[in-house]
């Protein structure tokens, strides 16, 4: 894989002037800011890969940042960026987000699907960030401005037994977590969430040799949470992830063995082609339920609120097309008393992780925050990236967005090859069928 390197093709830059008509209450002739370019970039300095993108004006200094990061389809998000979406761009108006939002939107016959949302969602982050630096304001204040002091964030751990379980979730109270995810390892089974215990494990997992179990998982993992909860007390909220790897009638039988455990909330009992089971779902037990990160359309979300059959929205502002519906789903959740609990893991960019942060602070709906470990070469490439501290993350106090990103620094942390990502496709279950990740 090439490092990665901005795009520089004079057609990109410079579109039919038929395609470029402004909006009708924007003369051709009028001053102001303009976009000029739109640029993207590859890296990989968390070990999965980046689409970063700039959107550029006729301003000395002035870009806005975006995250296009898919880590399975970057180079297919990256080039509906460079061939569709940032031409299109090219010498429109930045301030006005919704209309080009709907504009880019509906620039493909075909809508929606989550390669075109992530492009999308770059855009539309990159001119967010301009509006707040442009405002000489940060993104929180633009969204009406703070409706809390921090954001409180989770963190990972996982294990092979409780013991080991409740000593990392205690160390994670240490460090001012008050609310951690606990993976539990099914000995002998792939499990998600939880890393290779030697060497022998990291092989089979680098070609999923081991199968997933259901029925093994049912029986382990709900009596080593139980435990956990009794090792640790009732003073740390802890959260699990079922991973979507469940049908409906197992998840049923989850929900309720996991009630001893007293989760803050079961993420992903059910995948996105399950959602009409949810109501079943919440009839079985009272553990509270999070879904939304595979959700690549806001109205998805629509019958599980209406039927108040979750209790949290796990949104991925990338995947759902950028701040700019993001926004409005929150609005939604709080309409029903649904709160959030945004995506992010190590491959939502540290532009992502700030969008998150400017609706955390903001949004009455908030409930908690995934929180990334970013690697040090992460923070290299993003100056200002979030960072939690003692257990919740501050949002930037500067303009727009609050972060930057070093073209240098990415250069050096080149993408791997395009399959490297894409391990999900190989798990089976124990009958040899593929199954979901």
């Amino acid at each position: 894989m090439t490092a990665p390197q901005a795009t520089t093709d004079d057609a990109r830059d410079t579109p039919r002037a038929e395609v470029l008509a402004p909006a009708p209450w924007t003369p051709a002739e009028a001053d102001g800011v303009r976009v000029t370019a739109v640029r993207t970039f590859l890296t990989g300095p968390q070990g999965c890969p980046y689409v970063v993108t700039r959107v550029e004006t006729n301003q000395p200094g002035l870009y806005g940042l975006g995250d296009a990061s898919d880590p399975q389809r970057p180079l297919a998000t990256r080039a509906v960026l460079d061939e569709y979406l940032g031409p299109l761009l090219v010498g429109r108006d930045p301030a006005d987000i919704e209309d080009l939002h709907r504009l880019l939107l509906n620039s493909g016959y075909w809508r929606g699907g989550s390669i075109e949302h992530n492009a999308l969602a770059a855009v539309d982050l990159a001119l967010w960030d301009l509006k707040g630096k442009v405002a000489g304001l940060p993104v929180h204040q633009l969204l009406g401005g703070k409706a809390r002091a921090w954001a409180e964030a989770y963190t990972h751990v996982d294990g092979a037994d409780a013991a080991e379980v409740a000593d990392k979730v205690l160390t994670a109270v240490g460090q001012g977590y008050r609310h951690v995810r606990v993976q539990v390892a099914v000995p002998g089974r792939d499990t998600y969430g939880t890393a290779p215990r030697d060497a022998a494990e990291a092989a089979r997992r680098r070609t999923r040799t081991d199968r997933w179990d259901t029925l093994a998982y049912l029986r382990h993992v709900p009596a080593i949470l139980a435990d956990v909860r009794d090792r640790v007390g009732p003073d740390v909220e802890l959260l699990h992830d079922a991973h979507e790897r469940m049908t409906p009638a197992e998840a049923r039988q989850f929900v309720r063995a996991v009630e001893d455990a007293h989760l803050y909330f079961l993420e992903d009992a059910l995948a996105p082609e399950d959602v009409a089971h949810f109501p079943e779902l919440r009839a079985a037990g009272t553990t509270p339920l999070a879904v939304g990160e595979l959700y690549h359309d806001p109205r998805a979300y629509l019958p599980l609120l209406v039927g108040r059959s979750i209790d949290f929205a796990r949104i991925r502002i990338p995947t759902l097309g950028g701040l700019t519906p993001a926004r409005k789903l929150v609005a939604v959740c709080e309409m029903f008393g649904v709160r959030t609990a945004p995506h992010g893991p190590g491959d939502v960019t540290p532009v992502g992780m700030a969008a998150n942060m400017a609706l955390n602070i903001s949004s009455p709906a908030f409930g908690v925050q995934e929180a990334a470990t970013f690697r040090d070469a992460t923070l290299e490439v993003f100056p200002g990236a979030p960072v939690p501290t003692d257990g919740h993350l501050l949002a930037p106090e500067v303009p727009g967005l609050g972060i930057d990103f070093d073209e240098r620094a990415a250069r050096r942390y080149p993408v791997g090859a395009p399959l490297e990502h894409d391990r999900w496709a190989l798990l089976r279950a124990t009958d040899g069928s593929v199954h979901r990740a």
